[in-house]
């Protein structure tokens, strides 16, 4: 992982490696999993317009920047130096900071929390502090990996090294419940070519590429093609779902 390092970065940016703790964009094999995390800022943009709006655990800061296409403010905040260096310098439309983000305090509207609190050492601590923030009428989105679609079948963790606890969509819903009035919870599937390729595999496309000798040519195009359009939210369906996202008010 660490062998893939962002192409064409702006000048004066430093480029960042893949460590596979964060997803990055500007790395065609890696474009799968930032699809799979854009679509999601992407929507939650949609419904952020003219909000202050606070992105914990920004990463790179490729989602603070599309929430701030729409959010009167976006503070991006992160704990990694090299992170916290890259986007200040490659996203002029945001402000960083830099600091634990069970420690940061401002004046918001909105929480975006993606892919994070499974990492988390004390989720309801984390959560608690999400909901102190956006306190009384604001709003959080939170997402996590849905361990029934993330682990391998039948086994009750994906091995993540970095992942502290993997959730089930009930069990995710009924964290959340104990810190929120108000709980939606929507699913993150497959869409377009990627549930074409999903059927595909179904029927035996494994066995075809590989007997073809044709698996890194198809791949090194297919991967690179996936959009942001190749996934869709929608809340029927949950224990099928790649990731969770909750939509949460006090």
């Amino acid at each position: 992982m660490e062998l893939y390092v962002q192409r064409d970065q702006p000048p004066g940016v430093p480029p960042l490696h893949l460590t596979g703790e964060r997803t990055l964009p500007d790395v065609p094999e890696e474009n799968y999993w930032f699809r799979r995390h854009l679509v999601v800022y992407e929507w939650i943009a949609e419904r952020v317009a003219g909000r202050r709006v606070v992105d914990l655990a920004c990463g790179e800061g490729y989602g603070s920047a599309v929430l701030a296409r729409t959010a009167a403010s976006v503070v991006g905040v992160d704990a990694n130096p090299e992170a916290f260096e890259h986007a200040r310098a490659k996203y002029g439309e945001v402000t960083f900071e830099r600091t634990m983000i069970e420690l940061w305090t401002g004046d918001v509207d909105c929480v975006v929390f993606l892919q994070t609190i499974e990492h988390v050492q004390d989720a309801d601590a984390m959560l608690e502090h999400v909901r102190e923030l956006i306190a009384p009428d604001g709003v959080a989105y939170v997402s996590t990996p849905n361990v029934l679609t993330l682990a391998p079948k039948g086994a009750d963790r994906s091995g993540n090294p970095w992942h502290v606890h993997e959730y089930r969509p009930q069990e995710y819903r009924a964290l959340c419940e104990r810190h929120f009035g108000q709980v939606d919870l929507l699913g993150l599937f497959h869409a377009r070519k990627l549930r074409a390729h999903e059927l595909a595999l179904k029927a035996g496309w494994d066995r075809v590429h590989k007997g073809l000798h044709v698996t890194k040519p198809f791949y090194d195009r297919f991967t690179p093609a996936i959009s942001a359009r190749d996934f869709a939210l929608r809340r029927s369906g949950l224990d099928r779902s790649l990731d969770l996202l909750a939509v949460l008010r006090p």
